[in-house]
């Protein structure tokens, strides 16, 4: 129970300290499942932070304004996600990075 609690920690931190806290997750878990996840959060924030600022340069070209919205959409959905399935106990990977550090 206590993994559940530090994966439901990390996807939660997305809205209030999305570097920190899976840093600081990382650094004290001793299971490999969470410091995985733990990772992954990590990348996914750095990534979908990257994609919305270069969207954020692209609404001058029109094409930034769609790409705001998904990769908008994205940052709040997929933690979530993440929450619903660590309250499950099902494996969550993160999309885009999942692949990156398995």
């Amino acid at each position: 129970m206590e993994n559940t609690g530090f994966k439901i920690l990390v996807h939660a931190s997305a809205f209030f300290a999305p570097f920190l806290v899976p840093f600081i997750v990382f650094l004290i878990t001793s299971d490999p499942e969470v410091k995985k996840l733990s990772i992954q959060a990590l990348l996914f924030q750095v990534v979908m932070g990257v994609l919305l600022t270069i969207s954020g340069f692209l609404v001058i070209f029109i094409i930034g304004i769609p790409m705001l919205i998904v990769f908008g959409l994205m940052t709040v959905i997929v933690p979530i996600m993440g929450i619903i399935r660590a309250l499950n106990n099902d494996k969550f990977d993160y999309p885009i990075v999942g692949a990156w550090y398995q």
